[in-house]
């Protein structure tokens, strides 16, 4: 199966693309979308259109999403449920099912830490990802995503196959 993770972001959105065969992870792929242009519906325009194309030539069968977190900035905050829902839109119109996670929860399943750094995030995505060139942070936190969907995806399928 493979599974797609997005990390919303109006500048930089960041996308990472797993394939999960039983347990084991491989990466098909990482990279940026940017959100592009000074005025707020070009740069969301943007994101719609790379993201877009990402999905059409990935051809994931699952998406998760970060959740947004409001926090002291409600101006940035907003903008950035803006970027949300352009990821939201885009999967919905792919007919794409979306997982969505809180930051904290990313962290814990990927580091075993729910307030780990960036920096631990990337480290630990490399460790599952052998191999893997990340595009950016961003990159780094949308693999991260994927890691915990396909995670959770992987405990559902085995609490199904207990219960059968």
């Amino acid at each position: 199966m493979r599974v797609m993770g997005i990390d919303p972001g109006l500048r930089n959105m960041g996308w990472g693309m797993i394939e999960m065969e039983g347990s084991r992870l491989r990466h098909l792929g990482n990279g940026i979308c940017h959100g592009e242009g000074t005025e707020m519906a070009q740069r969301l325009h943007a994101l719609h259109i790379g993201l877009t194309a990402v999905i059409a030539e990935y051809q994931p069968e699952a998406v998760a999403i970060e959740n947004v977190f409001v926090n002291k900035d409600a101006v940035g905050t907003l903008k950035l449920g803006q970027a949300r829902g352009i990821a939201l839109l885009v999967t919905a119109q792919a007919g794409l099912p979306v997982g969505e996670y809180a930051p904290n929860a990313v962290k814990k399943t990927v580091v075993g830490v729910g307030h780990a750094q960036k920096e631990q995030v990337a480290h630990m995505v490399k460790v599952q990802l052998p191999g893997v060139q990340l595009a950016g942070p961003d990159a780094a936190d949308a693999l991260a995503i994927a890691i915990c969907h396909a995670h959770h995806i992987g405990s559902a399928r085995a609490t199904l196959r207990i219960r059968a």
